[in-house]
């Protein structure tokens, strides 16, 4: 074991397992957050002024806007950082039916629930950041039973999981991160998924439209401003589309992107400052 980290403290209210998926660092060596901040460590001959822009650019796309004041590095002594970060892990309750827990933690379920067990890593979407937590409860509300979901960027496969044990069909989840979908086909092995779920490698652009009624897209601004043309196929067949990612002041430009590919915003939800659209 190396005999001294560096230490990262954040001051912000963020869930550390996307931190680390949207920040993509193998050298990571892990993350957890508690009392309003969120502590990253790397082994000392690892870490680089490079390293310090990597993290503040992911900040600031997590919507963090004065990144750079609210970090802290500091070198430490080596420790056991994962049994440190299992304890700041627990189990949470998303709308009135979703738990997702880490597999080392048991959760409290009431006759109705539906439970996912994602352990925090490098793959976005784990359901405590506001962005996948918004398009968590809509799904909640929208699906009926045997729709065909396609989940754009799906990270960890959160999304389409939940989509699956709520009465979806089939799901699809697709994202240009092999990292990302390799973590994500952990996922949907322990959570026991089988064919009805498919976890590939590709961009929405590469793949022939099929025949979805419900699409995800939980992505930042600039991913939703160069894709929106690409999910015209899908909403001239009639699919309904669920857009987070989006910051309050950016919902005029996104819906003119989406309104240029034949979409309409019929409503919108929002939370911790974060906008989730439905098209």
């Amino acid at each position: 074991m190396n005999d001294e980290w560096v230490e990262v403290r954040v001051s912000a209210e963020m869930d550390s397992g996307e931190l680390l998926g949207l920040l993509g660092d193998p050298e990571a060596a892990g993350a957890w957050q508690e009392n309003g901040s969120v502590r990253l460590y790397w082994p000392r001959e690892r870490w680089s002024p490079e390293t310090l822009q990597r993290l503040q650019q992911a900040l600031r796309q997590m919507g963090q806007e004065q990144a750079g004041a609210a970090i802290t590095v500091a070198a430490v002594p080596a420790q056991d950082w994962n049994e440190q970060w299992a304890r700041s892990v627990k189990p949470i309750r998303i709308g009135r039916r979703i738990v997702i827990r880490p597999s080392w933690a048991r959760a409290d379920l009431a006759p109705g629930d539906i439970e996912l067990i994602l352990d925090p890593k490098q793959a976005f979407g784990t359901g405590h950041h506001a962005t996948t937590a918004l398009l968590l409860e809509w799904l909640e509300e929208l699906i009926r039973g045997g729709e065909r979901v396609l989940d754009v960027g799906t990270g960890s496969g959160i999304l389409a999981m939940a989509a699956l044990r709520l009465g979806a069909k089939t799901a699809t989840g697709i994202d240009n991160d092999r990292v990302a979908i390799e973590c994500a086909r952990e996922y949907a092995e322990v959570n026991r998924f089988g064919s009805e779920l498919d976890l590939r490698v590709a961009t929405l652009e590469a793949i022939a439209p099929g025949p979805s009624d419900l699409l995800l897209a939980n992505l930042d601004r600039n991913t939703l401003l160069a894709s929106a043309r690409l999910f015209e196929p899908y909403l001239k067949r009639g699919a309904r589309v669920l857009v987070s990612g989006i910051l309050p002041d950016d919902r005029a430009e996104i819906a003119a992107a989406f309104a240029a590919a034949g979409g309409t915003v019929a409503d919108s939800k929002e939370r911790d400052g974060w906008l989730a659209l439905e098209v």
